[in-house]
């Protein structure tokens, strides 16, 4: 799911860091590896005072090489793309699809980075990071990385909606051991963000999501549910099974009081209401309360047909952003 891209051509998932918090940690990190080759410098003078003049030479260039260029690769080559700058500000280096970077991504911006960061003071870098749309450096276009932000206001982290009533518990026979994390983790950024999306777009990514699902659990989706809606049910219903799931493992299916089926937020789980097989080693629930008697049946319209009385849909479609259909 690599290639899942909103209309601006940008990774679902990934917030592009920008120049101020890029060069916080890049002063972060020049203060470390800085201090570091200073001290190595002296020491190395210290140690090699009596050689000659050439060999003096040979020394400073590769400890300049080992400490100011080399250092910095292997650190993000071993953290996969965290230095310590970028671990106090949240950031991360990444490739452009979203995946970890590899030596030669570091061994790229590292190299390049020598001429537009250490010989420019960081001018060319800024330059480069002010001009690119997504606040890359020339090193980052060259090695084909990408530097993003890891740490998320908890302000603007979306809730994934619940689904329309009428499709709670329709996909409760559906496989979904099939289902990759990718696939799970692309469809909850997309319901909490569709709402922030071209309609246009949305409708697309709704409909590739739909069909890349469906083509995971071996059954079609229902042509008359919108995709976007029928996403949230899948979704709502493998919460539901990890909810019980938890719930019979932690010991709560002998004893559960009454109405343990609804849990907050997701509504009435299904299996466990009326009609479910009894869970193994559970006590028998308590007999259910006298149903109240039912209202009388409307009178018959003329021509001996009954006229039935639609539910209200106003206040599910406001509740949850889906719509029944027609």
């Amino acid at each position: 799911m690599s290639e899942l891209v909103t209309g601006d051509a940008v990774v679902l998932g990934l917030r592009p860091a920008r120049l101020p918090s890029r060069a916080l940690a890049l002063a972060i990190d020049m203060a470390v590896v800085w201090t570091v080759y200073l001290s190595v410098s002296v020491g190395l003078a210290i140690a090699t005072a009596s050689l000659d003049e050439a060999a003096s030479m040979a020394i400073a260039v590769a400890s300049f090489l080992l400490v100011l260029v080399g250092a910095p690769i292997a650190v993000e080559t071993l953290t996969h793309g965290r230095s310590l700058g970028k671990m106090a500000c949240g950031l991360r280096v990444v490739r452009d699809d979203g995946g970890p970077i590899r030596f030669r991504h570091a061994l790229v911006r590292g190299a390049v980075g020598v001429v537009e960061i250490l010989m420019t003071f960081g001018v060319i870098a800024c330059i480069a990071s002010l001009v690119s749309e997504r606040g890359r450096r020339i090193g980052d276009v060259l090695a084909g990385t990408l530097v993003v932000r890891e740490r998320v206001s908890v302000g603007r982290v979306g809730v994934v909606p619940p689904p329309p009533p009428w499709l709670v518990g329709r996909f409760a026979g559906l496989d979904l051991s099939g289902v990759p994390d990718g696939l799970w983790l692309a469809i909850r950024q997309y319901l909490t963000r569709m709402g922030q999306l071209d309609p246009q777009v949305s409708r697309s990514m709704a409909e590739r999501l739909a069909g890349d699902l469906a083509a995971r659990t071996g059954a079609p989706a229902p042509r008359e549910v919108p995709p976007a809606a029928y996403l949230a049910a899948v979704v709502n219903e493998r919460q539901g099974r990890d909810a019980r799931r938890a719930f019979v493992g932690a010991g709560g299916g002998a004893g559960a009081p009454p109405g343990a089926g609804a849990l907050p937020g997701l509504g009435a789980l299904p299996g466990l209401g009326e009609g479910a097989a009894p869970v193994a080693g559970a006590a028998p629930a308590p007999a259910p309360a006298p149903a109240p008697a039912p209202a009388p049946a409307p009178a018959p319209a003329e021509g001996g047909v009954q006229v039935a009385v639609a539910p209200e849909a106003g206040g599910s479609a406001s509740r949850t952003g889906f719509a029944p259909p027609a």
